[in-house]
């Protein structure tokens, strides 16, 4: 019974001095960086989805500050760490098409560029492009926005998984 308890309380001892940068999703961070900030992603495309920018802004603040233990910063240059997004292209085509030459099935697909810099060693930690796709009925025209919003959690996740699990 002993034994159990030694071995309990070494685990315990063990996970709680991992804790300093890895996260229980995962998720690794240099302990040197605390803070992060995240501007408003930039959205060069013309596409009908109005609000690409700030919903990929927040699932960028929710993986990396809800999933870490990063905190925001809102001042750009006092951050430890810089992560900005561009979203370059977004397109919508059919995908199949039925007897009548109409569209029964159309795809969304959006290309981002990231750039992730360490601000204290001043070094770049990531610099890729990511894209994603979904599908949906053309229509049932809100199903775009659904369609997009989807690829969009897609990126989200592969920047996250991308820029956490180099360490």
């Amino acid at each position: 019974m002993k034994r159990i308890v030694n071995i309990c309380l070494l685990l315990a001892l063990l996970a709680g001095t991992g804790c300093s940068y890895y996260s229980f999703t995962g998720a690794t961070i240099p302990e040197h960086l605390g803070t992060i900030a995240i501007p408003l992603v930039e959205d060069n495309t013309i596409s009908t989805v109005s609000s690409l920018d700030s919903e990929l802004t927040s699932l960028m603040i929710d993986r990396f500050v809800r999933q870490t233990r990063l905190s925001l910063e809102t001042n750009e240059s006092t951050a430890d760490a810089l992560l900005s997004v561009v979203i370059s292209r977004y397109d919508n085509t059919p995908t199949s098409v039925s007897g009548n030459e109409l569209a029964t099935r159309n795809r969304v697909s959006i290309t981002i560029m990231v750039r992730y810099q360490d601000q204290v060693q001043n070094k770049e930690l990531l610099n890729r492009t990511f894209s994603a796709f979904e599908e949906y009925d053309p229509f049932n025209p809100s199903q775009e926005e659904t369609a997009a919003f989807a690829a969009l959690e897609k990126i989200a996740d592969d920047v996250f998984t991308a820029a956490t699990s180099n360490w």
